[in-house]
């Protein structure tokens, strides 16, 4: 017999709730713990599922988007997907803007799912599988044409309230809950900045004392102040080389921390031989600069970060050669 109660009425309901694991191998013989949230389980396989449905939610509250709407969203394909997925059941037309420099097999992912996709070439300076700011300043253009043009609603990830607040109301306590109420610190990978200032403002809500770090690439860290050396990275999804985010503007983070290309890479490997988790560049980045702290300034700290989205958006890159 079926427990109707367990039954979900969609997909959507499978939305958070995410494990939190222990890495204990990849942390072995550290002074200090790394928990990690493993957000590529959601049904888009990235964080960026919650961070969809809540904004499509408050504006349907708002009366800002209404039935038969188009929604439009410049994407690096993670919140795509999320869209694509959340405008598919509510019934909303979905066009992604993204970056030709993005990987493939998201493209794939979001058309599969029923979204359109409109990619809008690289800016000349850049690197094919690495997206810089300048490139993401020309997919804004195309998105602002086609919402003017469509009189659709812009879901706005980089503006719109709705991105951190998925991540106070949900990512933020089910981190504290699921740790035992024991985390020290939280780092977080700089995309548009929602999930790091949503879970940040809630764990420091709990303990003023938890310190809470932008993670960023070693030669893009604008964010800290540094100057850019060079806006190309292969860590796709963030590290756009922004001097500020709006999603950040109200907390003020406890430090910055750089990671390099390399050393992203070669965590997220380990990640997927020891600890079993397939996950992308960023979640690499946010365990490399967690190991940053516990060998440095916070020695037995239990430190909180975020598996981003799944290795399985990355097969044709560098990332799995």
């Amino acid at each position: 017999m079926v427990d109707t109660e367990a039954t979900l009425p969609s997909v959507l309901g499978s939305i958070g709730n995410t494990p939190l694991v222990e890495l204990s191998r990849v942390a072995a013989g550290i002074n200090g713990r790394i928990l990690m949230k493993l957000e590529y389980l959601n049904p888009g396989f990235s964080k960026k599922d919650r961070a969809a449905l809540r904004i499509i939610n408050l504006a349907e509250k708002s009366g800002h988007l209404v039935p038969g709407q188009t929604v439009v969203e410049l994407t690096s394909g993670n919140m795509g997907a999320g869209l694509a997925i959340v405008c598919g059941i509510k019934g909303y037309p979905f066009i992604a803007v993204m970056s030709s420099g993005n990987s493939t097999e998201r493209v794939k992912m979001m058309r599969a799912l029923g979204a359109e996709v409109i990619l809008v070439d690289q800016n000349s300076d850049s690197v094919p599988g690495q997206v810089s700011g300048a490139d993401l300043e020309l997919v804004e253009i195309e998105a602002r044409k086609l919402t003017k043009k469509l009189d659709a609603f812009r879901a706005d990830q980089f503006e719109h309230e709705g991105n951190q607040d998925a991540h106070y109301h949900g990512t933020g306590p089910e981190l504290w809950e699921q740790s035992g109420q024991v985390l020290s610190a939280f780092c977080d990978f700089a995309g548009s900045g929602g999930t790091f200032s949503g879970c940040s403002r809630y764990l420091k809500e709990q303990d003023p004392a938890i310190q809470c770090f932008i993670v960023e690439p070693e030669n893009a860290a604008s964010l800290s102040g540094r100057k850019v050396t060079n806006p190309n990275h292969p860590i796709q999804g963030g590290g756009y080389a922004m001097d500020t985010l709006t999603q950040i503007k109200d907390i003020e983070p406890d430090g910055y921390l750089q990671v390099t290309s390399a050393d992203a890479i070669q965590m997220t490997r380990r990640l997927a031989k020891e600890e079993g988790i397939f996950a992308g560049f960023s979640s690499g980045a946010n365990v490399a600069a967690a190991m940053h702290l516990l060998q440095g300034s916070l020695r037995g700290a239990v430190v909180g970060v975020i598996a981003c989205d799944s290795g399985l958006k990355y097969l044709t890159t560098d990332l799995w050669s």
